[in-house]
């Protein structure tokens, strides 16, 4: 198999639930940092507009979002699962809810005014305000918890985590699975970024105990790639045929009235919404496929799950 790169930076929360589970399952791979906030040009040749991290890349195709990025991982490598046969379902749904409603209410808390404060305090004195324009830009359609507001849903949340973690010694069992990586990440930075406002764990002594235990996975084994590296091999490479790449369904769903082969956009529904346009060469119940063209990483595969993001066929010039 082409080597797993993953496109990230080391303070993403999102990257360390994925760094993780590549941990967990022993995979090795190539980390390519790339920028926290814009301008992302390696990025966006590959994927054609959206610029939230990470980006896994697999040769020419380009997988987005950690929801279908955990997909791929597990058909790349079955054991050990995120997906539980018996939990298939409680696990994904409280993995959704927590990489948004938890994520959300975590992220509130940690980047109010003393939080944001810690993570600045080493840079550049305009690097705090690009930060915040970067955020705004990229939260247009989403609303934010104030910091009073999220504060208080964290400490809630954190209480019914701390139920489940006094039970198991991951949040559904023995093993862990992919609600426990998706529930870790915004504690993670709690823990491991904004160390001023990590006393709000206190209170859940579980919580942080099975924080540990989550930790302990560790990211597995890793090798450094250049971002002008990643874009030459996928330059260098085809993409997998559609039906043929690492995601398990291929049968096509057609809930739009968009044909395979119709140009289209892709855009994430709510942060981020940067679109993607390319021509659908998928359109399965758990994912979208285009094809697009570019002049520096020729052509590429970029997918998307479907939850979460919005399709539209482009209207003819």
């Amino acid at each position: 198999m082409t080597d797993l790169i993953l496109h990230h930076y080391p303070s993403s929360p999102f990257s360390e639930k994925i760094r993780l589970i590549l941990g967990y399952k022993k995979l090795p791979w190539k980390s390519v940092l790339i920028p926290p906030i814009m301008p992302k040009p390696d990025v966006i040749a590959l994927t054609g507009g959206y610029r939230k991290t990470p980006v896994l890349q697999v040769g020419a195709d380009i997988y987005c979002d950690t929801a279908l990025i955990c997909d791929v991982l597990e058909h790349v490598r079955a054991d050990p699962t995120l997906y539980p046969p018996h939990l298939k379902g409680v696990c994904r749904i409280f993995a959704q809810w927590a990489d948004t409603t938890l994520f959300w209410a975590a992220m509130g808390y940690n980047l109010q005014p003393r939080g944001a404060a810690h993570v600045f305090a080493k840079a550049p004195p305009d690097a705090a305000k690009a930060f915040s324009d970067d955020r705004k830009a990229m939260s247009s359609n989403l609303v934010r918890l104030r910091p009073g507001d999220a504060t208080s849903a964290y400490r809630s949340y954190l209480r019914r985590i701390a139920n489940m973690a006094d039970e198991h010694d991951f949040l559904f069992g023995l093993e862990p699975c992919v609600a426990d990586f998706a529930a870790y990440h915004g504690i993670w930075y709690t823990r491991q970024q904004v160390a001023p406002l990590a006393d709000i764990l206190n209170a859940t002594p579980s919580v942080g105990e099975w924080a540990q235990r989550v930790e302990a996975i560790g990211h597995g084994p890793m090798t450094k790639l250049g971002a002008a590296d990643a874009v030459a091999l996928a330059a260098a490479a085809d993409p997998m045929p559609p039906g043929a790449n690492l995601l398990i369904d291929s049968a096509f769903q057609d809930d739009h009235g968009i044909p395979l082969g119709t140009r289209v956009t892709v855009t994430p529904e709510t942060f981020g919404t940067e679109p993607t346009e390319g021509e659908l060469i998928a359109a399965t119940r758990t994912h979208y496929s285009l094809r697009r063209d570019d002049a520096r990483v020729g052509t590429v595969h970029v997918h998307f799950p479907r939850l979460g993001y919005v399709l539209r066929a482009v209207a003819p010039a």
